[in-house]
């Protein structure tokens, strides 16, 4: 492949092990993308803090945009990025996490294809449940940081392992989280120089949604 490429990065398991595919593939990884809330402080997918994200991409020795953005103005901001990207750093692609959900792989190709780039989604249609223990024999280690009243405020803080996918299906949740019932947070991956640390953190509810609420940054 070799193509300098941008990764739509939320800091979960998805976007890391798509980012790893792709780069098994030949990419060379030149730049991480998350867009913010309004404020800038929390990512709008995952809700973490930049400094988390600037952990990550430390780690990786890579570069990243935090871009805050509303909903509303989610896709110029998101079409803005990628432009600037592709003259900043000549990106010709970029990375998405995403499985098997055609509402998003849409949207991905179009965004990019304003930018005149491709997109890229290296874990397109695998099966979820071989998909995540693809990715834990792969090194991958991702702890729960927000989930659905399903799997309720007990799941946050929990690492994705072997033990925790039967409690998962047993809840009635896609172990992979695809439809939105949890997203995660890596702390360590091949890509990773190092273990990245995650600072102390108390437990919210929001909008029927459980978060972990880290310290002001």
């Amino acid at each position: 492949m070799n193509k300098s490429i941008a990764c739509s990065w939320s800091g979960g398991k998805d976007s890391c092990f798509a980012l790893m595919q792709a780069v098994l593939n030949g990419a060379v990884p030149a730049l991480l993308v998350n867009m913010m809330n309004e404020n800038g402080r929390i990512s709008r997918s995952h809700g973490l803090p930049a400094s988390i994200l600037q952990q990550q991409a430390a780690a990786m020795q890579l570069p990243i945009i935090t871009r805050p953005s509303s909903w509303q103005d989610y896709e110029t901001n998101f079409v803005d990025v990628l432009k600037a990207a592709v003259v900043s750093h000549s990106i010709s692609a970029m990375v998405f996490g995403d499985i098997d959900l055609q509402a998003h792989r849409d949207w991905e190709e179009m965004v990019c294809s304003k930018a005149g780039i491709e997109a890229l989604l290296p874990l397109w249609q695998q099966p979820r449940r071989p998909l995540v223990y693809k990715m834990m024999d792969a090194g991958i280690e991702a702890m729960i940081v927000s989930c659905n009243t399903t799997l309720g405020d007990a799941f946050l803080g929990r690492f994705i392992t072997p033990e925790l996918i039967p409690l998962l299906e047993a809840k009635g949740v896609d172990v992979c989280g695809e439809n939105g019932e949890f997203h995660t947070v890596v702390v360590n991956c091949p890509l990773f120089e190092a273990p990245i640390s995650l600072p102390s953190y108390s437990k919210i509810l929001h909008d029927n949604y459980w978060f972990l609420q880290w310290p002001a940054q």
